[in-house]
């Protein structure tokens, strides 16, 4: 059988204390916040390239974009939230009191945190790509524009 990335991770998680799924949380934390100053540059940029954008040749295809740009800051905001509420309750797993089951329910959240976390940063980078490749051809665009005229 075939050990998948995503298995590998599931089965990683189980094997973690406490300041290793703490350094984990801080460190998603960290990477959202950064996405989230990040989505206001994509924002100004979006706005600056408005026009090129809404050209009809690209509209469409344009517009999914933009609206991802706008769907993946609300998905990172509600990240930020979930990591901070699983963040504070690490608690459960520090405090010296005996709760398996709350103790087991925390390790499985931390585990489809990991999963969530890890899918969500691979879109939102993919997400980039596309949006940097539109901008990047509408430059290639006007300078040649620029060049014939």
């Amino acid at each position: 059988m075939k050990t998948t990335h995503t298995d590998r991770s599931v089965k990683f998680v189980e094997w973690l204390s406490a300041d290793d799924m703490h350094s984990n949380s801080k460190e998603w934390l960290s990477e959202l916040k950064f996405i989230e100053d990040e989505h206001l540059f994509l924002e100004d940029l979006i706005t600056s390239f408005t026009l090129q954008l809404i050209d009809k040749k690209h509209f469409s295809d344009n517009k999914k974009v933009i609206e991802a740009v706008h769907d993946f800051s609300k998905e990172n905001d509600t990240l930020i939230k979930i990591v901070t509420k699983h963040q504070k309750n690490l608690k459960i797993i520090v405090d010296g009191i005996d709760q398996p089951k709350e103790e087991e329910k925390y390790k499985n959240e931390h585990k489809k945190l990991t999963l969530t976390i890890h899918k969500f940063l691979k879109n939102y980078k993919s997400l980039k790509i596309k949006l940097f490749d539109i901008i990047k051809n509408i430059k290639k665009t006007q300078k040649q524009k620029r060049l014939i005229s």
